[in-house]
């Protein structure tokens, strides 16, 4: 067993306040982990664990988080440095495609998982992109490994849809349907009822045949998939709730630009929200009313959301970056914090394994050499499913050099 001792441990666990922590977690410091194969053994207050352990790290007072999630991304799908032969987001034969896997278009060895461990994040939802009305189904995986299926932790993280400015231009500029906000929404009602009428027939004794597409339509009826929606308009949010409600359908809403105007309609039907990226210009109509202060609105309302850096739009190493960002315009600290581990991994419907350190979740650690939120703050080590894949004491240029050339 390993033990990380003489930190100051954020655990962000959520579901056992105790009377001695801080805000909404227990915070110890002095604080110590222990780290047993792929799992967190203990972890609690004072300078050393009650067990015995093989090794141990002295932190020296520096500050330990859980590993940071982005519940956005399209790493390994839109790779970075690549950006004609490494996008494989959208399919765009049909504006329909909801059969499609993100996992089969993940280049693990895509440099953008280096950059995400180095800078402290740990597990990625990766999604299609929003070309089409439905792009495909998301997965959730670790940020390190060779091979994708041992990345992979969830493959229902949700079926991508997509509202507004996106679907309009891409198919209105070959002049097929969508060309229209109407036309999206009759597109996705339209599937919706042909996968309810699909379901019918399979029920009759002569039915034969399957349909892989409708298939993926009944899960989320029967709600074993979430839509993940696209939507930056205020409109095109209730629109998406709309259709949600008439259909009896769990749905996390993505990106939420506008969502400041609508934060109590969405707190009150208690839909997530997945926020951002916050550090984009305004380049095109939809972002017009991007504000840092959104999170501050949704908390404030009630909204559980998490932030998304959307990489490649915003590289994934300043996902923290925006999280500090958001505590300018009110949101508190540790809500911040919880918007990039334990929030993100409840929307995920991951948070049995991870966006906390506490006992039996992944050992999925980040040691920070001050505070997270302090711009001068960098990771000093990474630890995912219980293996250390970056210490910032070795050598730079030989991480690079292993992830260019394979060595």
């Amino acid at each position: 067993m390993l033990a990380l001792v003489n930190g100051r441990i954020l655990t962000v666990h959520c579901q056992e306040q105790k009377p001695d922590s801080e805000g909404s977690f227990p915070v110890y410091d002095p604080g110590w982990i222990v780290i047993s194969d792929s799992k967190i053994f203990a972890v609690g207050a004072g300078t050393k664990p009650p067990v015995e352990c093989e090794k141990v790290i002295d932190l020296e007072g520096k500050v330990v988080t859980p590993g940071l999630i982005d519940a956005h991304t399209h790493l390994g799908i839109f790779e970075e440095g690549r950006p004609k032969e490494g996008d494989d987001t959208n399919e765009i034969s049909s504006p329909v495609m909801p059969h499609l896997r993100a996992v089969d278009g993940i280049n693990p060895r895509d440099m953008g998982f280096r950059f995400a461990r180095e800078n402290g994040v740990t597990c990625v939802c990766c999604l299609p992109g929003s070309a089409n009305v439905v792009g495909g189904l998301g997965a959730a995986l670790k940020t390190d490994g060779d091979v994708v299926d041992s990345m992979v932790v969830s493959e229902n993280v949700g079926l991508k849809v997509a509202f507004g400015e996106n679907p309009k231009r891409v198919y209105g500029s070959r002049k097929k349907t969508p060309t229209t906000r109407m036309a999206i929404a009759a597109l996705l009602r339209e599937n919706f009822v042909q996968a309810l009428h699909w379901e019918k027939e399979k029920e009759k004794e002569n039915y034969s045949g399957g349909d892989i597409k409708k298939d993926i339509f009944v899960k989320v009826l029967k709600g074993q998939i979430p839509l993940r929606v696209h939507a930056h308009r205020a409109d095109d949010i209730m629109t998406a709730v709309r259709i949600a409600e008439e259909f009896n359908v769990s749905i996390i809403l993505d990106h939420c630009t506008e969502g400041h105007f609508v934060a109590e309609e969405i707190a009150k039907r208690n839909i997530p929200v997945v926020y951002g990226p916050m550090l984009l210009g305004k380049v095109k109509q939809e972002l017009g009313e991007l504000t840092e202060k959104t999170p501050a609105v949704l908390f404030k309302a009630g909204v559980k959301f998490a932030l998304t850096t959307d990489h490649p739009e915003i590289s994934v190493k300043h996902l923290m970056l925006c999280a500090a960002l958001s505590t300018k315009e009110g949101l508190p600290k540790e809500e911040a914090l919880k918007a990039v581990t334990f929030n993100a991994a409840e929307i995920l419907g991951l948070s049995h394994r991870i966006g906390s350190l506490w006992p039996g979740k992944d050992a999925d650690i980040v040691v920070w050499s001050r505070d997270p939120f302090d711009i001068m703050s960098r990771v000093e080590m990474v630890w995912i499913n219980g293996r250390m894949v970056y210490n910032a004491s070795e050598d730079r240029l030989q991480l690079v050099r292993g992830n260019f050339l394979g060595v």
